[in-house]
């Protein structure tokens, strides 16, 4: 696997629960992050634009954990578009730790949306071509 977007995190004591292993909901908070710094730092879309008229929501998430996670270890992570629609993008993900090992993993279904000037209502939106091209580059 080699056209995939790639960061790595250090398992904080923020992220584990008493028994000092990743609480699931830190996960889906660090695929939230991996997904907004792809789209600033690989895209050149960051988040603070995107959402002055356009968000890009998720609609569909399938994940399943393989392997604790534990305080102080580093996790790299991963994301890939599997799939590009005209105003979606279905995207892999995987988190391995120090040896390689899957932590998590699973799919992430993203949609581009307008938000109109009331901001109380969104509709779909396609990618414009240039965004079209950038994801086309992840696709695996």
């Amino acid at each position: 696997m080699n056209n995939y977007f790639a960061k790595t995190e250090k398992i904080r004591f923020k992220h584990v629960d008493y028994a000092g292993i990743v609480f699931y909901p830190r996960f889906l908070e660090m695929l939230n992050d991996l997904v907004e710094d792809w789209f600033e730092e690989a895209l050149d879309r960051p988040f603070s634009k995107i959402h002055e008229t356009n968000g890009i929501p998720t609609v569909d998430l399938k994940v399943q954990f393989k392997k604790a996670a534990r305080l102080g270890e580093v996790l790299t992570k991963k994301l890939w578009v599997i799939k590009l629609g005209s105003a979606s993008v279905n995207c892999g993900f995987r988190f391995e730790d120090e040896q390689g090992n899957t932590c998590l993993e699973g799919e992430v279904t993203l949609v581009n949306v307008a938000i109109n000037n009331g901001r109380d209502a969104i509709k779909a939106e396609p990618f414009n071509e240039e965004m079209k091209k950038k994801l086309s580059s992840f696709i695996i």
